[in-house]
């Protein structure tokens, strides 16, 4: 489960401060996608910095069963080292998760078979392709396997056929969590195509707030893509429930 109560935050001062996040609230339990369109500055990376507890907000709050030990993050970097092969990648991150030493290497061993790495877990990550490298970096997320994973543009800079396998991976990752139950993913894109395949719930970020936030409800992506367009163009107003 994952719930976030009034957050707020704001960068800088006076006529230069940005409001990053407003208000925002939402509640998201086993097996649900919260899909998050907005442009760029809308606040999207803030907010999942904020899930992640890699930024404290000025108000509210973020409740995650597990803790933070139970995120899982996913980018559009990836976050490894890459002078260093996958599987020396997911044992580092597997002790900074505080596995213990048994278990990681056969932990490892299970999640690259699980993502089709098996056969380049000893490349260097260096010599990967963009959508391998993307794979390996869904590896590392997974390796404490968390109940939640944020995932911040995860489809940038992929072409066509490896956005369209990590689309299927993310849909299969949301109903095998930890302990065999569902996991929540959070993800924030500006993709409207990306998103509604993967979302079982959207909301739409302007400038801080959520001003629209409900589930997908059978809507397809250019429902969405309108609804979209119509609810950021607003200058004011508050959540809609459609």
């Amino acid at each position: 489960m994952l719930s976030a109560e009034g957050l707020r935050h704001t960068f800088g001062e006076g006529r230069g401060q940005v409001v990053a996040l407003d208000d925002v609230s939402f509640t998201l339990t086993s097996g649900q996608t919260l899909a998050i369109f907005g442009p760029n500055g809308a606040g999207k990376t803030t907010l999942l910095k904020v899930l992640a507890g890699l930024i404290r907000p000025q108000a509210g709050s973020v409740r995650i069963a597990g803790g933070r030990r139970a995120i899982g993050w996913i980018g559009h970097e990836t976050h490894l080292y890459e002078h260093l092969t996958v599987r020396e990648n997911l044992l580092f991150w597997a002790s900074l998760y505080g596995m213990p030493a048994p278990r990681r290497g056969p932990r490892a061993a299970e999640v690259l078979g699980r993502l089709g790495l098996g056969d380049r877990a000893d490349r260097p990550v260096w010599s990967l392709s963009r959508g391998l490298a993307q794979r390996a970096s869904i590896a590392k997320a997974l390796i404490h396997d968390p109940s939640v994973l944020l995932l911040d543009e995860p489809f940038t800079g992929l072409d066509l056929a490896a956005a369209a396998e990590l689309r299927v991976l993310l849909g299969e990752l949301r109903g095998r969590g930890a302990g065999g139950g569902g996991r929540v993913l959070v993800l924030a894109t500006h993709n409207v195509d990306e998103g509604v395949e993967l979302a079982t719930d959207v909301a739409f970020q302007r400038r801080g707030r959520f001003v629209h936030l409900a589930p997908l409800g059978g809507r397809g992506p250019s429902e969405i893509a309108e609804a979209y367009r119509r609810a950021v163009e607003q200058r004011t107003g508050g959540v809609t429930d459609g």
